[in-house]
């Protein structure tokens, strides 16, 4: 089971915890945890990705292991420490301004 931190905002519109857990197949990919994401909570469907495009939304980002992840290919696999379950895939949403 992989672990998926939310931010506020997306947990209260799934109405989840701020955590969830899904199950996403080996290798462990960004793309294949959003995607799983998606298919058990389809509310956040286009909230952290576009939909046409898949590409993370601008004010959307992933961190794990303490690293930012945003920039990372959707295909590489995912540290070993989030593919098991250990740490937790975290959706932030950014901040912006002056």
């Amino acid at each position: 089971m992989i672990r998926v931190a939310l931010p506020y905002h997306l947990s209260n519109l799934a109405k989840v915890g701020r955590e969830v857990a899904i199950e996403v197949d080996s290798p462990v990919t960004q793309r294949k945890v959003l995607d799983a994401l998606e298919v058990a909570h389809p509310t956040l469907r286009g909230t952290i990705r576009d939909q046409a495009t898949q590409r993370r939304r601008p004010f959307i980002r992933f961190f794990g292991c303490g690293q930012d992840l945003s920039h990372e290919a959707a295909d590489d696999p995912l540290p070993e420490v989030i593919a098991t379950g250990i740490e937790p895939f975290w959706v932030v949403g950014a901040m912006a301004g002056g």
